[in-house]
């Protein structure tokens, strides 16, 4: 018995004592515990993989850098050893991207970080709004944010608006907040209105609109006019041409 479990026994005594290692990612923003980054728009973030410390790159296989999945484009001498990538500047898609590294001979050996890129709603400036009586008002308001802004609030003139007295309507889908009213009558709607917009980290961010509110035009139906003129316009050229051809006749 000894003699046949001896040889088997060894071996795996030895595959189990052989040394394991894998692979890391550093950061610049540092990475947290839970393998996120948390970094803002505009900003640069530097992340590098390399084996843990001792080990190096086996000689037939590279370092893989992959974004949410598809391969990112390495130069040479960036695969062995330690590889690094750059991701400058930040914009809105690269939020929630996973970056994931690992050895092309073993997917095993993995190592992966999320960014988390934060940003206040992008509200600011005076627009200039004119619109005619009885007519309808509709102002937008984008909150678009994370994370999500915690309150968002319209003002009329420096008052909370008043969605009864002004026959007012206000829908938010998350990303846009749009304030509305049917039939506007200028006591009733004309101001300055007022969008704010709280971020439970960047605070208060805002938009202002000038509502001016004019009389109602009369708008002439533009076809039924065209329609007159071309039938004048013939009735005076078959005249004309009616008279043209007496005179003619009376030459004769």
């Amino acid at each position: 018995m000894k003699a046949i479990f001896g040889p088997v026994l060894f071996h795996l005594l030895l595959f189990c004592a052989a040394p394991t290692f894998g692979v890391r990612i550093q950061s610049v923003p540092a990475v947290t515990s839970d393998g996120v980054i948390q970094t803002e728009l505009e900003r640069t973030v530097s992340l590098v993989c390399q084996l843990d410390a001792g080990h190096e790159t086996p000689v037939d296989d590279e370092l893989v850098w992959l974004r949410n999945g598809q391969a990112v484009s390495l130069t040479e001498g960036n695969k062995k050893g330690r590889s690094s990538v750059c991701v400058t500047p930040i914009i809105y898609k690269d939020n929630g991207a996973t970056f994931t590294c690992h050895l092309s001979k073993n997917v095993t050996v993995t190592a992966s970080v999320t960014l988390n890129v934060t940003y206040h709603p992008q509200l600011s400036g005076l627009e200039e709004v004119e619109v005619e009586e009885e007519a309808e008002l509709v102002l937008r308001c984008d909150s678009w944010a994370n994370p999500p802004v915690s309150s968002l609030s319209w003002t009329l003139n420096g008052s909370v608006v008043d969605l009864t007295v002004g026959r007012f309507s206000l829908t938010n889908d998350g990303c846009t907040s749009q304030l509305s009213a049917n039939l506007v009558e200028k006591g009733l709607h004309e101001g300055t209105y007022q969008c704010i917009a709280t971020s439970p980290i960047y605070g208060e961010s805002s938009r202002q609109f000038r509502v001016t509110v004019t009389e109602k035009t009369l708008k002439l139906p533009l076809y039924p006019i065209i329609a007159g003129v071309v039938v004048v316009c013939l009735t005076g050229l078959l005249a004309v041409v009616s008279r043209w051809t007496k005179i003619s006749k009376c030459c004769r």
